[in-house]
């Protein structure tokens, strides 16, 4: 077994929670599936597995959904990106999800500003299930806020929220703890503190697959390899400017993908922010100190920090990996030389 095993999640093992949220039960929305990969996520069950739980400054996150199952409408404290690794899904806009939506497919990601109603659906085919990347800003996301309408259809179905972000399933038998408070469904004022966004500015949250540009100033440039910026939320000191995307709220981590041609590779380098990998198309070699590990379409690795790491596309088409760094100023990378570090 690897030294790094704990470290990594197949895609293959991943383990889902049928039961995460007050709109399990609504019609539509009974299939879904949600994943809590790296930090405690958003969960409203406690029976939600946590694959890493080691603290990052972001959680990352998943959902699975055959095609027209939904999940509700909703608001964040914190940034919420999703970034598609499989499918075709649309976004959907406001209390009631009819103020308007943006439609994204494989590899394409939307960075969805924090205080505002969004839910998505799989708009795929109800015989088989695809599979959204979620990346939530902070180690304590905060809770989430559902529309009205989420709370009238939970109860319905047995479902009921407490203060604090409990789920307590009445069908199951499960009772509401003595002195324990429901929570309430936003007010009128709270909903309109919640406003969607300008269909402009929601243009200005969403990065295609197809528009992947390599930094030519990206330390880790060279030939085969490109460090390309989705969001950068302020210019760091690894020379990158603000964008594609960069908010007028706050993240706490860069987003970026590497794409790497076949036997392309990044020497060996140490960082002393969170990295968090993300395959999404082809397989990657990352060599540690301790060993390596073969990362393929679909998997997850946290790279130690401090540690030196190194990338190598293995597979006849390149690769192309999601990379979440912790923090919104991100320092350049110490390249290992002779056995010392040097910074770039």
């Amino acid at each position: 077994m690897s030294a790094y095993a704990s470290r990594l999640i197949r895609y293959a093992d991943l383990r889902p929670c049928r039961n995460a949220f007050i709109d399990t039960r609504s019609p539509g929305s009974e299939q879904k599936e949600n994943f809590t990969l790296v930090g405690p996520g958003v969960s409203e069950n406690p029976d939600q597995h946590v694959h890493i739980p080691e603290p990052h400054g972001f959680n990352i996150g998943g959902a699975r959904q055959p095609g027209k199952c939904l999940n509700s409408q909703h608001s964040h404290e914190t940034a919420e990106v999703f970034i598609v690794h499989s499918g075709k899904w649309r976004f959907t806009l406001g209390p009631n999800a009819d103020e308007g939506y943006v439609d994204i497919g494989k590899g394409d990601v939307i960075d969805l500003p924090i205080h505002m109603f969004r839910g998505f659906e799989n708009l795929g085919s109800r015989s088989s299930a695809d599979f959204l990347f979620a990346v939530l800003g902070g180690d304590d996301p905060g809770k989430v806020t559902w529309s009205p309408k989420v709370f009238e259809m939970a109860k319905h179905y047995g479902l009921v929220l407490l203060e604090g972000g409990k789920l307590v399933d009445t069908v199951k038998g499960e009772a509401i703890p003595a002195g324990a408070v429901k929570q309430k469904p936003p007010t009128a004022a709270q909903i309109r503190k919640l406003a969607s966004p300008t269909a402009e500015q929601m243009a200005q949250c969403v990065h295609r697959l197809r528009d992947l540009k390599g930094n030519p100033n990206s330390p880790l440039a060279a030939p085969g390899v490109e460090e390309c910026p989705i969001i950068v939320p302020k210019a760091t000191r690894d020379g990158f400017a603000p964008g594609p995307i960069s908010g007028w709220w706050p993240h706490g981590f860069n987003l970026r993908a590497l794409k790497l041609q076949s036997g392309a590779a990044v020497p060996a380098h140490v960082r002393h922010e969170e990295e968090v990998l993300m395959v999404h198309a082809g397989m990657i070699e990352v060599t540690l100190p301790k060993g390596s590990v073969m990362l393929g379409a679909g998997d997850t690795f946290t790279t130690p920090k401090g540690l030196a790491r190194a990338f190598r596309a293995t597979s006849s088409d390149g690769s192309i990996v999601h990379v979440v760094r912790g923090g919104e100023d991100i320092a350049a990378p110490e390249f290992v030389r002779a056995g010392k570090r040097k910074a770039d």
